[in-house]
């Protein structure tokens, strides 16, 4: 086995929550508000640190499950009430400002992917939670984030807002926002940032102020991924890619830990997908 260059190991670790991290928690939707939005219910997740700093050298530890909150998720889930799960890091390629907007493709080529995501409020029974800036960003098909392109070995224009911007939730707590699936980088498994504000002032085609409830990362079924990276232009990129099974974030929580749900949008798989997540905050 191919031992990781040191700059390879940095990207590792940078993408790693280290074991102080004081980590907010969030809710995923239950029973009634997720059969409302047309979405699967999501259980409960009970996130551990990461384990020690020798263990930054190799995998680290991942989070686990312990049977009393197994327990509590299955209780949860069949009353239809909020469950707990934990927020994660949000990575080194997060900028400020992000644009307003529900196409953030621009001019990067991928396998379509439409996403509708719907925001509720554990601090008010659930309900949709009303003009809310959902954000999200991620890698194009060579796996480089704009902002930081060569980050990730290619070289290629960087405008540093491609892939990159946000909606504001309506009375139903949902957005829409059409981009491309991502594509690889060494040390994690494919995947999207996203972050919830509140209370921002709108410009022109940004935004100001507001507070972020709400920092995660979104994930793909592994089996649909390996279709997609297979294709072109993704095929292109030789860089090693991480399974998802692998990956240091994703805590194997499904929905509750930001597995996606993915339809479809044609016959095959360049047709693209729609994907959809209850992502649930608190407000206060």
């Amino acid at each position: 086995m191919t031992e990781n260059s040191p700059a390879e190991q940095q990207d590792e670790a940078t993408h790693q929550a280290p074991s102080t991290v004081n980590r907010r928690h969030v809710i995923a939707a239950g029973g009634a508000v997720a059969a409302a939005a047309g979405l699967g219910l999501a259980a409960t997740a009970s996130a551990t640190p990461e384990t020690s700093a020798a263990a930054a050298a190799a995998r680290p530890t991942r989070p686990t499950r312990s049977a009393s909150a197994s327990a509590t998720a299955t209780a949860t889930a069949s009353s239809g009430v909020c469950s707990l799960t934990a927020e994660v890091t949000e990575g080194p390629y997060a900028l400020e400002g992000a644009l307003i907007r529900t196409d953030i493709t621009e001019s990067k080529s991928g396998v379509p992917v439409k996403y509708t995501f719907t925001v509720v409020d554990e601090d008010n029974s659930c309900a949709p939670l009303e003009g809310a800036l959902v954000e999200i960003w991620h890698a194009d098909t060579l796996g480089e984030y704009s902002g930081f392109v060569g980050g990730n070995g290619h070289s290629e224009t960087d405008d540093g807002t491609f892939l990159r911007g946000g909606q504001i939730t309506d009375s139903n707590g949902q957005v829409s926002i059409t981009s491309i699936w991502p594509g690889h980088y060494v040390s994690r498994a494919v995947h999207v940032h996203m972050r919830v504000h509140t209370d921002v002032t709108l410009t022109d085609d940004s935004y100001t102020g507001g507070s972020i409830i709400h920092t995660g990362q979104l994930f793909f079924d592994s089996t649909i991924n390996t279709k997609v990276q297979a294709l072109s232009p993704y095929s292109s990129n030789t860089t090693k890619e991480t399974a998802l099974a692998d990956d240091t974030v994703y805590d194997d929580g499904g929905a509750s830990s930001g597995l996606l749900t993915l339809t479809a949008l044609g016959s095959s798989v360049s047709s693209g997908y729609a994907a959809t997540l209850t992502v649930g905050v608190s407000s206060s």
